[in-house]
């Protein structure tokens, strides 16, 4: 599915509410090419994951957290698993001074979670009325409080601005289980090795062999996602073995593989 979770004409219009909200679940995997509107968005799923790319990263988005995406900044959206069920709040540009300027990843509270499930049961086209506007103002607030507060680990790989980096993180991001070491990526970007770490350090704030263990760790969520064995998205990634594999994950995530995920949509569930 390629269809936007509200149609631009609804977004664009000029006597739309401030605040919008809305909600879809659906068979097959939903997935929304780049695109940018005037509104500020905040995406998140209810089951399964989101992977959300925008022009300074990607994040994976499991289902206790969400994505901010200001006014006009590109990006776009793919779901992973069988069916797709999310949400979207979009934020009048006006309303989104007190947000932050970039995107950013950001853990969804209980009363945000509710705020948005009340928001995107309110009638299509109607005017908020005084209570949906106090709430309307609530649901704001609890944005700016959650991507105000710590970073928590979330799902990010953050996208260095140089091209000569580009080149490189995009190809890592293609290919997570490309086994080249430091000499051949920094011949690909035509930097010593040397440049090549400092800079790609400065820019994403992780360094190479960093940035590409969280490459593969995203890519394996996706898999794992879709419903492939742990086995084949271990081998599929890059790694020798499962156990490897798993010792990595445990690392990262706290919780091998198979609970992982289940744990992120019990604690949203809660």
């Amino acid at each position: 599915m390629s269809d936007p979770l509200l149609a631009r004409e609804r977004l664009d219009a000029a006597d739309a509410p401030f605040l919008l909200a809305a909600r879809l679940r659906a068979p097959g995997v939903r997935e929304t090419p780049e695109h940018r509107h005037a509104r500020g968005q905040l995406l998140g799923a209810d089951r399964g994951l989101l992977s959300v790319g925008t022009g300074r990263g990607r994040w994976l988005v499991p289902a206790s957290d969400a994505v901010w995406v200001p006014p006009h900044q590109p990006h776009s959206l793919r779901s992973h698993g069988a069916a797709f069920s999310g949400w979207s709040v979009y934020v009048a540009e006006a309303e989104c001074a007190a947000l932050p300027a970039q995107p950013c990843a950001l853990a969804v509270s209980p009363l945000l979670r509710e705020a948005v499930a009340r928001a995107a049961s309110w009638p299509a086209g109607a005017s908020l009325g005084p209570a949906q506007a106090r709430l309307a103002w609530v649901l704001i607030d609890e944005i700016a409080l959650a991507a105000g507060g710590e970073d928590g680990g979330r799902l990010g790989l953050p996208m260095p601005q140089d091209p000569r980096l580009l080149r490189v993180a995009h190809a890592l991001a293609d290919a997570p289980d490309d086994p080249r070491g430091l000499a051949a990526w920094a011949g690909l970007a035509h930097l010593s090795e040397r440049s090549l770490t400092r800079l790609f350090a400065a820019q994403t704030g992780y360094s190479l062999l960093q940035w590409r263990q969280r490459a593969r760790l995203l890519r394996a969520l996706e898999r794992l996602a879709a419903g492939e064995a742990v086995t084949a998205v271990a081998l599929a990634c890059g790694y020798d073995s499962v156990s490897a594999f798993t010792a990595m994950f445990r690392r990262h995530l706290g919780a091998a593989p198979t609970r992982y995920l289940q744990g992120r949509e019990d604690a949203a569930a809660d």
